[in-house]
C-alpha cells in the first residue's frame, strides 16, 4: 500500500491569535494534499480522471497537537480507506517531515465524483478505481481518525 506524500508550507497568515495554526486552516492543508493526489497523480497519459469534478461530502478531523508557525513545511500523508460505487474516503496525517514525526492532525474526507455538466454525482470509473486501489489501506490501525488504539 502506497501513501501519497505532500509537503505543505506554513504561511504566516495561517496562525490564530494564540500563535497556533488555526483549526480551519487545516481544511485548506487537506484540500491541497487531496488535489495534489487526485489531480496531479490522475492515472494514465492524458487522463481526465477526477478533473471532471468532485465534491466533499464529509470531513472528520482529530486535532492531536497544536502546530506553531515555522519555516519548515509539514508532511501530509494521504491514503484511501474506502472505495464505493460513487464515493471514496481519503485518510490523512499531518505531521513533521523529519524523524518519526509528531502527528498534529488525523483526518478523513468522503469525496464524491461529480459531473459538472449535469450537476449530479457520478460513479467512480474503472480507471479511477484502479488508480485508487494502489493507495488503499482499510486496516483498523491505518492511522485514520477515531479513538486511540492500544499497542
Amino acid at each position: 500500500m502506497a501513501r501519497h506524500i505532500y509537503r505543505c508550507p506554513l504561511r504566516w497568515s495561517d496562525m490564530d491569535a494564540f500563535g497556533h495554526v488555526n483549526n480551519v486552516v487545516f481544511l485548506r492543508y487537506l484540500e491541497e494534499a487531496r488535489i495534489d493526489f487526485m489531480f496531479r497523480l490522475a492515472p494514465g497519459n492524458g487522463s481526465t480522471s477526477f478533473q471532471g469534478g468532485s465534491v466533499v461530502a464529509r470531513h472528520e478531523i482529530d486535532y492531536k497537537r497544536p502546530l506553531v508557525h515555522r519555516h519548515e513545511p509539514v508532511v501530509i500523508e494521504s491514503w484511501v480507506t474506502k472505495i464505493g460505487a460513487a464515493s471514496l474516503t481519503i485518510a490523512y496525517e499531518v505531521k513533521d517531515a523529519e524523524g518519526p514525526g509528531t502527528v498534529y492532525v488525523r483526518a478523513s474526507t468522503v469525496v464524491v465524483p461529480f459531473d459538472l455538466e449535469t450537476q449530479r454525482p457520478r460513479r467512480i470509473t474503472e480507471e479511477e478505481r484502479s488508480f485508487l486501489q494502489e493507495y488503499v489501506d482499510d486496516s483498523a490501525d491505518a492511522g485514520t481518525t477515531g479513538p486511540a488504539r492500544a499497542a
